[in-house]
């Protein structure tokens, strides 16, 4: 269902109040000499200039650069409607009037252009909580050395002796060895000669030491 459409005493007001401030501008720059669609297009150029500067002053807080140029919009804005309400002969416009309308749309172009392209600043204060800079954490305190304790007694040296090593595996290892001798012109070591017999490591180094 459709929901009913109440009017705003508030969005009335605001209705009325730009469309007579859009009047008295584009009177303004039609009897200062901008005929034709330059004259419809000075109201949009300070209405645009006065709302870029609210909403950067909505979006970064107050600056004076947002202030500036919101308070030069409202100043043409403000001075169009005093001025349109008889304090001016409009037939028999004076200079200065026309000279700043015919330099209002260079300054409207570096206000709009400052405006969107300065980066905004925020004070301290204005800093959100959500945007405060984290505070590293403070180094944690070394940890307290352990007693090593009595150190270990070294272990004595165990006597090496060689396992004993069939005549058969010693008869088999020389064919190994002379058939590896024959296709590679080398001498074969010790862990191609483990690797061929299958042997443990100590047996292979007993094998090696009868073949030389």
């Amino acid at each position: 269902m459709p929901r009913s459409i109440r009017p705003d005493a508030v969005l009335v007001q605001a209705v009325i109040a730009g469309a007579l401030s859009f009047a008295h501008l584009h009177d303004l720059a039609n009897a200062a000499g901008q005929t034709g669609w330059k004259a419809w297009a000075y109201p949009i150029s300070v209405d645009l200039l006065l709302v870029a500067a609210w909403r950067r002053l909505r979006a970064d807080g107050p600056s004076r650069l947002a202030w500036c140029w919101f308070l030069v919009a409202l100043v043409a804005s403000l001075g169009a409607n005093v001025a349109t309400a008889g304090f001016l002969d409009l037939a028999n416009p004076p200079a200065w009037l026309r000279f700043g309308v015919a330099g209002w749309p260079a300054l409207a172009f570096l206000g709009g252009t400052l405006l969107a392209h300065t980066p905004g600043t925020r004070s301290p204060a204005e800093t959100k909580a959500g945007d405060r800079v984290p505070v590293p954490p403070a180094p944690a305190a070394p940890a307290p050395e352990l007693d090593p304790g009595p150190e270990p007694t070294p272990a004595l040296p165990v006597a090496d002796t060689a396992p004993a090593v069939p005549a058969a595996l010693v008869d088999h290892a020389r064919k190994v060895a002379d058939d590896h001798h024959t296709r590679t012109g080398t001498r074969i070591d010790v862990d191609t000669l483990r690797a061929r017999l299958g042997v443990p490591a100590a047996l292979a180094d007993a094998i090696a030491a009868q073949l030389t």
